[in-house]
């Protein structure tokens, strides 16, 4: 199981953008799925997933039109592209890993990073 870092969080006004990172390290990780949640009052909500091999590609309805999951193999790296910010996306932001096909359960996923920080103004 890999170790996995989120980095890109910030303060930003309303309309605009953030790029978060989420990276393997320390050890190699391979999965069916990374997952990017958020930490909302009384649940942690899901955000968007992708496969392993980047070709299935899930969005709730809040990130569809505004974010954009990838990833990149070289860097062993998956990144969430976040446009047009607004003060309900402010959360702590989470990446996780799973091998199992139940992605939009939490508890399904086994390596979870510690969080960064989203915090959009008005």
């Amino acid at each position: 199981q890999a170790q996995l870092v989120e980095t890109g969080g910030g303060l930003v006004p309303a309309g605009g953008s953030l790029r978060l990172a989420c990276a393997a390290s320390g050890r190699t990780y391979r999965s069916a799925l990374v997952g990017w949640w958020r930490q909302i009052p009384m649940e942690r909500e899901f955000v968007a997933a992708i496969s392993w091999n980047g070709y299935r590609v899930y969005y709730a309805d809040l990130a569809k039109g505004r974010f954009t999951i990838s990833r990149d193999d070289a860097e062993n790296a998956v990144y969430l592209q976040m446009n047009d910010l607004q003060p309900d996306d402010t959360a702590v932001y989470y990446c996780a890993a799973t091998n199992s096909d139940y992605f939009l359960r939490p508890d399904e996923y086994d390596v979870w990073g510690r969080g960064t920080q989203v915090t959009v103004s008005s």
